[in-house]
């Protein structure tokens, strides 16, 4: 069979993938782009955003049958169409995936872009669509899917997961949510705001991820309210009635459906990984630095979802973007990587940036905090409920990270980011300008808190004004 030769070969369409391609181009090599599957980024088609479509139907719907406490009535009346709810999330996703497509592969010749699944032959040999390409570097970018277990199969389109929840064309009665990390939580929640009776399970004893003891105890009394919650024990089915009875511990009970939400694995089956002559760990992958996305001293590079290193949009793309630079100039240059930050956009929203609660030494570590309740905006917002901590060196005050669970969390959690990336101490942010009412002053309470329990103090104390220069 005839080889032909590009600069690079990138295996995956999705938001890594495109973004190695970005860096390819701009380097001016050639390249093939390799996608097996359903086109579209997993955000766009199965991810991110139809969930935020289900979700803010679910809260918007949710705040309607509320309104009473406001001197509103009939918003007990309102009444949910779940097919048509359905359909407009499908409109949206639909609409999101012809935007990436058209942004970024629309146009590509078919010898550019092979929609087909590739096998690596040696680490720089691919086979993908009867023929064979021989590539200067290779990108590994073919992202993640929901893990089920063999034996949960055998329950057919009676358990479901993230990749085919939005093409029901109606909701069940009843429903168990297996796993409560973000996707759990947030669809969770959703779909009881919505009128299911959902029951969430979890083998763990936490919430959307949240390591902060004093933060999970309120996230699980707030949302507790929505859905019971089984905390701590593994989680059984099996066949009750023409329904699945799920079971951890001696809570039981029967549903119509299962949301599997218990992890992700990567996309590596049939890729040929086992080419690269290097030890494969236990999901498949192969060793690799998540600074610089080579694989060994391989002229391989992977990317995104596909190495489970941080499953967000924004970091896949930047890996992307890291394996792409260095795959088009044949190097290994290491790239500093953001601060990290979650969001969970469950209601309120649990939020976590920087290092987290088990990461930190007590005997450095100085911890402001603050309950939501006092806070001005919330009180008028109806959204009380919540609290946010903050974790700083003791010694120079200096911001590590935080944990909240609180209303307009997404954006109190980026401010964090920025000042703990910009490495503001809480002296610094506290002669920054905080408006009245907003939600940002439940960050000056916490930040004032921190500050009276660290060390290094401003030079003439918190005062906002600077004084004029002679």
């Amino acid at each position: 069979m005839e080889e032909r030769f590009v600069d690079v070969a990138i295996i995956g369409a999705g938001t890594a993938g495109l973004n190695a391609m970005g860096q390819v181009r701009r380097a001016g090599k050639t390249f093939v782009l390799i996608n097996g599957g359903d086109a579209g980024t997993t955000c766009a088609r199965v991810g991110c955003m139809p969930s935020k479509a289900l979700i803010q139907v679910a809260e918007d719907y949710h705040k309607g049958t509320h309104l009473r406490r406001y001197g509103v009535s009939g918003g007990a009346e309102l009444k949910l169409d779940a097919p048509e709810t359905l359909e407009y999330v499908r409109h949206i996703r639909d609409t999101l995936v012809d935007r990436v497509l058209t942004n970024s592969t629309d146009g590509l010749a078919p010898e550019v872009f092979i929609e087909d699944y590739a096998r690596l032959l040696e680490p720089t040999l691919i086979e993908v669509g009867g023929q064979r390409i021989r590539a200067g570097a290779v990108v590994i970018a073919t992202g993640s899917r929901p893990l089920v277990p063999e034996a949960w199969r055998a329950f057919g389109d009676r358990l479901i997961t993230s990749d085919n929840l939005f093409e029901l064309e109606t909701l069940p009665a009843s429903l168990a949510v297996i796993g409560l990390g973000v996707i759990g939580l947030e669809l969770g929640q959703s779909l009881a705001r919505l009128g299911v009776a959902v029951t969430g399970f979890d083998q763990l004893d936490t919430l959307g991820g949240i390591r902060d003891p004093e933060v999970l105890t309120q996230a699980k009394a707030i949302i507790g309210k929505d859905l019971p919650l089984h905390l701590g024990q593994a989680a059984r089915i099996e066949e009750d009635g023409g329904q699945l009875r799920v079971s951890a511990g001696d809570q039981s009970v029967r549903v119509d459906q299962v949301l599997c939400c218990i992890g992700r694995v990567p996309n590596v089956e049939g890729l040929g990984l086992e080419c690269l002559g290097l030890p494969l760990d236990r999901r498949g992958l192969p060793p690799f630095d998540n600074r610089t996305m080579q694989v060994g001293d391989l002229p391989v590079y992977i990317a995104g979802d596909v190495d489970g290193e941080r499953p967000i949009l924004h970091e896949a793309g930047d890996e992307g973007k890291i394996a792409g630079f260095n795959a088009a100039r044949g190097g290994n240059t290491a790239f500093r990587r953001k601060v990290p930050i979650a969001i969970t956009f469950c209601d309120p929203n649990l939020c976590a940036v920087g290092a987290r609660f088990d990461e930190l030494d007590p005997a450095t570590t100085a911890i402001g905090q603050i309950p939501f309740a006092p806070v001005g905006r919330a009180l008028v917002m109806g959204q009380t409920q919540g609290l946010l901590r903050l974790y700083g060196d003791k010694a120079s005050g200096r911001l590590l990270g935080a944990e909240m669970i609180g209303a307009k969390g997404e954006n109190l959690a980026h401010l964090l980011c920025w000042s703990i990336t910009l490495g503001l101490t809480a002296g610094q942010m506290l002669r920054l300008p905080f408006y009245h009412p907003v939600m940002e002053e439940a960050l000056q309470a916490a930040l004032y808190h921190l500050y009276s329990q660290v060390d290094a103090k401003n030079s003439g104390g918190l005062l906002e004004l600077a004084e004029i220069e002679n």
